[in-house]
């Protein structure tokens, strides 16, 4: 049995869930709304203010799906309740962010400044030229965005010049050595 799987998800106040008969699960909360469609051999029950996820059989496919889809139950509930965020950190002399109206514009060392439009369910912040804040209520949307952000400048592995996760940690590679 799936340890995650056989976790119930516990719905919190003011989040309501509901399972269609497709197995397609609608999550509202206060923050939004999210949906999403589940494969149709998983058991997907609402009981007791909890999400209780099961698998009919021990098929290898069914059991990597029992604590994906719990997972992913999970995550949507969490989104809604809290929202996800992601902080992304600029490291590089003259490399810094802004905000132009909902844009965010980079300066990365390019000939040009990098404008990025962000979904409609993710917003942007910049408390620093240096910190970038991610956040929405998908997690899925909020961390393929980061990793879209980040893709303009991924960190040097001589130098550490780049766009970082914040908490990421990568040991820089010494230089070349000049011999005798």
């Amino acid at each position: 049995m799936s340890r995650i799987g056989k976790k119930p998800v516990i719905i919190p106040k003011g989040v309501e869930v509901t399972v269609q008969p497709d197995n397609t699960v609608i999550v509202k909360g206060p923050k939004g709304t999210l949906q999403k469609k589940f494969d149709p051999r998983m058991i997907i029950k609402v009981e007791d203010g909890q999400v209780i996820v099961e698998r009919p059989n021990d098929e290898k496919e069914v059991k990597a799906l029992h604590g994906t889809t719990r997972a992913l139950i999970n995550n949507m509930v969490i989104g809604v309740s809290q929202g996800f965020q992601i902080k992304l950190i600029i490291k590089g002399v003259g490399y810094r962010a802004d905000l132009k109206g909902k844009k965010l514009v980079m300066r990365l060392g390019l000939s040009h400044d990098v404008e990025i439009e962000p979904p409609e369910d993710i917003t942007i912040e910049v408390p620093n030229p240096d910190q970038i804040i991610i956040k929405g209520i998908d997690k899925e949307r909020v961390g393929q965005f980061a990793a879209n952000v980040r893709r303009w400048r991924i960190p040097d592995p001589y130098k550490g010049k780049g766009i970082w996760y914040e908490g990421e940690h990568r040991v820089l590679r010494p230089g070349k050595t000049v011999g005798k």
